[in-house]
């Protein structure tokens, strides 16, 4: 059978059919409502360093089998593996290490499928190897993929990329039937940490979560105001426009979970999460008030909550946050995958993350001994 690559200039270019086909429905990030959202709001492409540049392979009849989502990137901003030091060695060296090709989710640090196979699995090393070649054809320094779905690591491996390691705090339900069940697997201190926290964080304040046709124009309208907050004091500028969040309201309102804070009838305080087959994803937060204790309530108890009535598997709380340790959210590994083209700009990168990994590795050890779990001592 013969394929052909296909680059395209956005995945609002690809009929949406075809492209929900390929990435499935179990991820909603990989979804064509959300990539397209991101180029139609104009939050990707344009001055933002995100040039949308989807890889499509298609059969002899050209019908579109496979797909990455793909960015040419000329920084390395918003994609939460850092990678800084690898561009300057490479500028240091005399060479120039953007653009770059990317295979992620812009300004999303959140699990998932960056091979989009459908019921083509078989196409995996055809789609890795087009970008490997765009990547040498283009003059491009080098290819990445970012915050991969665990099943799809080997493919990456398989492939010859070189595997790279960071920790996030996952939640997971271990079958719970309430958030009083879950922390009844906690140590005794935690436990009551736990509950004080969230009673603090209640107190005067109405809560209510939110999603569907519940979510409406005025909630957004709160919520662009904590997002600009939160962003303009974490990054300097926000890297969705207003309009993004227009388009998932009117597109993908079901998959969300937005959880508002309000006092007195007024928004004071937001999380956004989207819903997933097996977990929930926690994205962004803001808050015009200052009050203890109402981030972990907003963010993390909540989507707890959520996750639990919903029945799904885990609660994927965003990148970084050793904070979430304390309360009930275990460090995990994300892996992301690297293709070099310079053969010895990849042996010294190599070099690297073997030492890189093996921290890694540990700190994960270290981490999971401090959970707030029962110990079986007690």
């Amino acid at each position: 059978m013969t394929y052909t690559a296909r680059i395209h200039q956005g995945v609002g270019a690809i009929a949406a059919d075809d492209w929900n086909r390929m990435a499935g429905t179990d991820n909603p990030f990989v979804s064509h409502a959300f990539l397209a959202l991101l180029e139609e709001s104009r939050s990707v492409g344009g001055r933002s360093g995100w040039s949308p540049l989807p890889i499509v392979i298609e059969d002899a009849a050209g019908r579109p089998q496979a797909a990455v989502p793909a960015y040419l990137k000329t920084h390395s901003q918003g994609e939460y593996v850092f990678d800084h030091a690898w561009a300057d060695a490479w500028s240091r060296a005399g060479g120039a290490y953007y653009p770059k090709l990317q295979i992620s989710v812009p300004f999303t640090p959140a699990t998932g499928p960056r091979l989009l196979l459908g019921d083509r699995p078989d196409l995996a090393p055809v789609v890795l190897a087009a970008a490997a070649q765009v990547a040498s054809e283009h003059g491009l320094s080098s290819a990445h993929a970012t915050f991969i779905a665990p099943d799809q690591v080997p493919l990456f491996e398989a492939a010859g990329w070189l595997l790279r390691a960071d920790i996030q705090f996952h939640w997971e339900n271990r079958g719970y039937a309430s958030f009083d069940d879950f922390l009844g697997v906690l140590s005794s201190a935690k436990r009551k940490n736990l509950r004080k926290e969230r009673a603090a964080a209640q107190a005067g304040v109405e809560i209510k979560a939110l999603t569907g046709d519940a979510i409406g124009p005025e909630h957004w309208d709160a919520f662009w105001v904590f997002y600009q907050d939160t962003g303009a004091r974490k990054w300097g500028q926000p890297y969705l426009t207003r309009k993004a969040f227009d388009l998932m309201g009117q597109r993908m309102a079901a998959q969300i979970l937005l959880v508002m804070a309000f006092i007195d009838g007024q928004a004071v305080a937001g999380a956004l999460n989207f819903i997933g087959r097996d977990a929930i994803y926690g994205r962004y937060w803001g808050s015009v008030i200052d009050k203890p204790f109402l981030h972990f309530e907003l963010c993390y108890y909540q989507a707890i909550d959520a996750a639990i009535a919903l029945g799904l598997k885990r609660v994927e709380a965003g990148a970084q946050g050793q904070h979430k340790l304390a309360r009930g959210y275990e460090p995990v590994q994300t892996i992301s995958a690297h293709h070099i083209v310079d053969p010895s700009f990849r042996r010294a990168v190599a070099d690297f993350l073997v030492r890189e990994r093996a921290g890694v590795a540990q700190d994960q050890q270290w981490l999971g001994e401090r959970t707030p779990f029962r110990k079986e001592t007690e």
